[in-house]
């Protein structure tokens, strides 16, 4: 006899999975966010691999139709990451300093 429900136990592991990565999340400097989105990109090439994968190992048509939506829905993550990533760093690239305009005429 469990005295506690599995369910329940996996239910507080949930909200507690959910606080703890709200707090970590929130408490990110900006000169770590980068570096996150790259490693974020990584696990969901690792999740394209996985969803290939078990398309390929399922036998059933709804196994593969729903396959095929989780690599497409991984590869927008993927892409979508990289976009944001490369947007992220041209921002701290320095600027070139534009020469001042010239006073025309008879302006001091």
């Amino acid at each position: 006899m469990d005295a506690v429900s599995p369910t329940l136990i996996n239910l507080i592991i949930f909200v507690l999975a959910i606080y703890v990565g709200y707090h970590v999340v929130w408490t990110v400097t900006p000169a770590l966010h980068t570096p996150l989105m790259a490693v974020t990109n990584a696990i969901s090439a690792i999740v394209i691999v996985g969803a290939m994968l078990a398309a390929a190992l399922t036998e059933t048509t709804l196994g593969k139709s729903m396959g095929a939506v989780a690599v497409a829905l991984a590869a927008v993550n993927v892409f979508g990451g990289f976009l944001v990533t490369r947007r992220m760093l041209e921002m701290f690239k320095k600027k070139d300093k534009k020469a001042a305009p010239k006073a025309e005429g008879g302006q001091a």
